[in-house]
């Protein structure tokens, strides 16, 4: 049993609130134990300027901030250049709805998901994506009620987890405390039939063995499938 009382292959109580905010097009509070994450699809009904002409695809982009507040101490805004940690997460948000949606049947058309997190314990990003999906998908189904789209470009659901080896064990869904004092720290992001989006594992000590990064990648499958069963 761990610290907060779970076993180690279970998830942290999860939530989404949907339409939680009154503008955004989708907007979805996404809720990993004490990480808490607002999620909001916005829409431009124009192709981001550095596409060519001749290039069909509409697009999809991400953009991460962690608010002042939401870690027990106060970090800065980032007003005029975003740090390398938050330009990784937000490549990687962009980067994973990309792999779920069809660029080409939503021509000249830009969707930016902006994910803030308001409170952080652990496993901000891989929130983000789930909340992030959540978000594009209610976008989605406006546009199509509106005829801004003409078919539905989400080919499937994905989603994503963080887990890893703590006191040579592995523990599914980390909090900050055991990631903080993981000896591996690994992401995991999949689409609903288990391909693969990004698996990114790194050891913080000594290396481990193959046998474990199995163990560790089919335990992290286990739990994306429980969090797609939630949408």
């Amino acid at each position: 049993m761990r610290l907060d009382g779970r076993k180690n292959n279970e998830l942290r109580p999860i939530k989404f609130t949907h339409n939680f905010t009154k503008h955004a097009l989708g907007s979805v509070l996404v809720e990993f134990g004490d990480t808490k994450v607002i999620t909001t699809a916005s829409v431009d009904l124009t192709k981001p300027k550095w596409m060519k002409d001749e290039d069909l695809r509409g697009w999809v982009t991400a953009e991460y901030s962690l608010l002042p507040s939401a870690t027990n101490t106060r970090c800065k805004r980032e007003r005029e250049k975003v740090s390398g940690r938050t330009h990784e997460i937000q490549r990687l948000i962009g980067r994973s709805l990309r792999a779920c949606v069809d660029l080409e049947k939503m021509p000249g058309m830009t969707i930016t998901i902006d994910a803030d997190v308001i409170q952080a314990d652990g496993g901000t990003r891989t929130a983000s994506i789930c909340g992030g999906f959540l978000a594009l998908k209610d976008a989605v189904k406006k546009l199509m009620e509106s005829g801004d789209l003409k078919e539905n470009p989400i080919i499937e659901p994905i989603a994503a987890i963080s887990i890893g080896i703590v006191d040579g064990e592995i523990k599914l869904d980390l909090n900050y405390a055991e990631d903080s004092n993981a000896q591996v720290d690994s992401n995991v992001i999949l689409t609903k039939n288990g391909k693969i989006v990004d698996f990114q594992t790194t050891s913080e000590g000594e290396p481990y063995e193959f046998e474990r990064m199995i163990e560790l990648f089919n335990t992290a499958k286990e739990g994306i499938n429980k969090i797609i069963g939630m949408y």
